[in-house]
């Protein structure tokens, strides 16, 4: 069983910088595919950034420009840098990770990022 150990997040005040970790432990497979998800309050889960293995980077149209993501494949680990935060960026973060094969999906516990305005 694949486990995600999230760190990071917190209250920070608009226009400040957090950065939010998330490390897989006990994969018995490669991990093709780790990210983040946030969901407000009374809000849809979104998507907010995801890198591949090889590098390949997706963001959010919100937080492009803002937010960088990078992984550490030795270490299964990924990192998600925010900066310029702003109020909207309240939520509670989900990293993830994905398998392509066997296709597997895995999520953290979540993590409060508070943005005061």
């Amino acid at each position: 069983q694949v486990q995600l150990v999230e760190s990071g997040g917190g209250l920070v005040q608009a226009g400040g910088s957090l950065r939010l970790s998330c490390a897989a432990s006990r994969s018995p497979f490669s991990i093709d595919v780790m990210g983040y998800y946030r969901q407000a309050p009374g809000k849809q889960r979104d998507l907010v950034a995801r890198i591949t293995r090889s590098g390949t980077t997706t963001y959010a149209d919100s937080v492009k420009d803002r937010f960088i993501i990078s992984r550490d494949n030795a270490k299964d680990t990924v990192l998600l840098q925010m900066n310029s935060l702003k109020p909207e960026d309240t939520a509670v973060y989900e990293c993830y990770v994905q398998s392509f094969a066997p296709p597997r999906v895995y999520w953290g516990q979540g993590t409060q990022v508070t943005v005061s305005s």
